[in-house]
C-alpha cells in the first residue's frame, strides 16, 4: 500500500510538473515557447500523462477514477480517502517544482501579465463563469474521459504499451473537444494541488484563488461523472 500511494504522489507530481509546466511555459514572458497556443498544452498534457502511466504503471492520478474504482467494488472507502488525499499533496507538490525551476520567467512576468492569467497557469477557470453550466460540462468530460479509461483499460489492458498511449489520444480529443469552455480539469487534485500552490508561492500581485469555483466544478463534478462512468460501464459496457 504504501508502495502504491508513493506512486500515486509522485504520479500526480508527474502529470502536474508536465500540464502545470507547459502554461508557464506558453505563458510567462522570456520561455522558449512562450504564446505556443492551446494545442501545444493540450498535447503536452495528453502525453505527459502516458509517460506517467509507463513510470507508474496502473496509477489512478485522479480521484475521480479511485471513485469510479470505489463504486466498482475495486477498492475500499478509506483508501479512496488516503489515495485521494495523497493526490491532492502530490498536485501541490508539482506545482512547487514548476514554480522553482521558472522562477525567474514569475519574476519578470510579474509586472506585465494579469494576476488571473497567471493564477490560470496553476488551476482551471472557465471561459465564461456560468456555476450550473461549467459543472456540467465538468461533469459530463468526466463521464466522457473515464468511461473511456475503463472500456480501454478492458479492451485493450493485454496489449504492451497500448494503455498508455490509447489514454494519451483520449486526452487529447477530450481536451480539444470538451476542454473550450472550462479547460477540462476533470480532476480534483489536478485543479485543487496547484490551486493551493499557488496561494503559498511568494507572488506579490496574487489573484483571488476561487476557492469556490475549484471547489464547486473541478472538485465536486468530476465524482458525479466518475459515479455515471462506473455505472454506466458496469451495466451497458458490461465492464
Amino acid at each position: 500500500m504504501i508502495h502504491q500511494l508513493l506512486a500515486e504522489f509522485m504520479g500526480t507530481a508527474l502529470m502536474i510538473v508536465f500540464g502545470v509546466g507547459v502554461h508557464a511555459d506558453e505563458v510567462l514572458n522570456r520561455t522558449k515557447y512562450h504564446g505556443s497556443g492551446h494545442l501545444f498544452s493540450i498535447t503536452t498534457w495528453g502525453f505527459g500523462i502516458a509517460i506517467v502511466l509507463f513510470i507508474f504503471g496502473e496509477v489512478y492520478i485522479n480521484p475521480a477514477m479511485a471513485m469510479a474504482q470505489l463504486i466498482l467494488g475495486n477498492i475500499q472507502f478509506e483508501y479512496f480517502l488516503i489515495v485521494s488525499f495523497v493526490e491532492v499533496l502530490g498536485g501541490v507538490f508539482g506545482s512547487i517544482i514548476v514554480y522553482i525551476m521558472y522562477a525567474d520567467q514569475f519574476k519578470l512576468s510579474e509586472k506585465d501579465i494579469d494576476p488571473v492569467i497567471v493564477r490560470n497557469i496553476f488551476s482551471t477557470a472557465p471561459a465564461i463563469r456560468n456555476l450550473p453550466r461549467n459543472f456540467f460540462v465538468e461533469m459530463f468530460a468526466t463521464f466522457v474521459f473515464l468511461t473511456g479509461i475503463l472500456a480501454i483499460s478492458a479492451k485493450a489492458g493485454n496489449v504492451p504499451g497500448m494503455v498508455p498511449l490509447a489514454v494519451a489520444f483520449l486526452v487529447w480529443a477530450v481536451g480539444m473537444g470538451l476542454g473550450g469552455t472550462t479547460g477540462f480539469a476533470m480532476n480534483l487534485a489536478r485543479d485543487m494541488g496547484p490551486r493551493i500552490a499557488y496561494t503559498i508561492i511568494p507572488w506579490k500581485r496574487r489573484a483571488s484563488s476561487d476557492f469556490q469555483y475549484g471547489i464547486l466544478v473541478p472538485g465536486i463534478a468530476p465524482f458525479v461523472g466518475a459515479i455515471f462512468a462506473a455505472l454506466f460501464s458496469k451495466f451497458y459496457l458490461g465492464l
